[in-house]
């Protein structure tokens, strides 16, 4: 209702969460340790779990915004692969969501599956996303 007053902060992260929803959502269902996973993103950025439930719920509402810098780009598809990850089952339909987000967030799609294969990889081996930042910084050029 009052979405017009929001900031473009506040658009991005709703986008975001939606765009978590819809990997949940990729295999059929919604994985209760993927809605955990979803609603800790959201009270990060300062939401409550009622309004990721809510913004979930509603998710044909929101219009997607896409990351301005190459940082969130990076958190953006990070967070999408540990949602991947989060069940313990990775499903190919969500791994292909995964690689068609990393294109539509504007990794050169030649190098999305490298992506997200080695940030699947870091997330197992239990490294840190600025470790994993780091080590995707030797072969991306946004």
């Amino acid at each position: 209702m009052f979405s017009f007053f929001e900031s473009e902060a506040e658009k991005k992260l709703k986008s975001h969460i939606t765009n978590l929803g819809a990997l949940a959502k990729a295999d059929g269902h919604v994985d209760p340790t993927e809605m955990d996973f979803i609603i800790s993103i959201g009270k990060r950025h300062g939401m409550k779990s009622s309004e990721v439930r809510n913004l979930l719920s509603n998710v044909q509402s929101i219009k997607p915004q896409m990351p301005s810098n190459d940082a969130e780009r990076f958190d953006q598809i990070y967070d999408l692969v540990e949602m991947m990850l989060a069940d313990g089952i990775v499903d190919e339909s969500e791994m292909e969501f995964c690689v068609n987000m990393a294109v539509r967030l504007g990794f050169r799609k030649s190098i999305v599956g490298v992506l997200v294969r080695r940030i699947s990889i870091g997330v197992k081996d239990g490294l840190s996303r600025e470790q994993i930042r780091e080590d995707a910084q030797s072969f991306l050029n946004y």
